[in-house]
């Protein structure tokens, strides 16, 4: 099946570059173009994409509020945020903001296509260096025991949005609908007093298991 992509970046070079790396690394690959954000928004109401390649700095562009006008156009749409600006800084937000994952554009092109493949297949990326970094804060807050608070029900969701389940798959797995799944995360987070996926796998991790 043919994955359409979409490549949204200001700067030719990293467009074609990009490109050149996707078509000669994943088979049946259609590529697509964008040099700021209004050209975006108009290739999403045209053609529906598997996967968007989005930079942070493009004409058009409003930071983190670019994520939820693309996924109004298409909610099911896969975004990895590939920019020059470090992880640390902005790959929390714009995850929080709904993006699948975030990149550097000093990776590696094995990493780049890594994280693409891993957001086909379950609907998220997130590194290892970023998830290193968080288990290395020392929040002051009291540590709450998933397993204490969370329900049955809850424990599965949460153990499935760990595994890197987006709400679509955790809806077909679970046989529920996904307003259903996105009501069960949300009661997750409040229980756990977390805001994110990242702070869910630093829990979890805390305890080990």
């Amino acid at each position: 099946m043919c994955k359409k992509i979409l490549i949204v970046d200001d700067h030719l070079v990293v467009r074609n570059g990009v490109a050149m790396v996707l078509e000669k690394q994943i088979e049946d690959v259609q590529i697509s173009n964008a040099e700021n954000f209004f050209e975006a928004i108009d290739l999403l109401k045209d053609t529906l994409f598997d996967l968007v390649i989005l930079d942070i700095n493009i004409p058009g562009g409003k930071y983190t509020e670019m994520i939820g006008e693309l996924r109004a156009i298409q909610p099911l749409v896969r975004i990895l945020v590939f920019s020059a600006h470090e992880e640390e800084q902005h790959a929390l937000k714009f995850i929080s903001a709904g993006a699948n994952g975030y990149l550097n554009k000093l990776c590696s092109e094995e990493k780049m296509i890594f994280a693409i493949k891993s957001i086909f297949e379950s609907s998220t990326y997130i590194s290892q260096e970023l998830v290193s970094k968080l288990l290395d804060i020392k929040g002051t807050q009291k540590v709450i025991n998933p397993k204490e608070v969370l329900s049955k029900r809850e424990l599965q969701i949460a153990e499935l949005l760990i595994e890197g389940n987006g709400n679509l798959e955790i809806s077909n797995k679970l046989n529920i609908h996904m307003s259903t799944v996105s009501t069960y995360k949300a009661r997750v987070f409040e229980k756990l007093k977390i805001h994110n996926l990242v702070e869910l796998i630093k829990l979890y991790k805390s305890f080990d298991y």
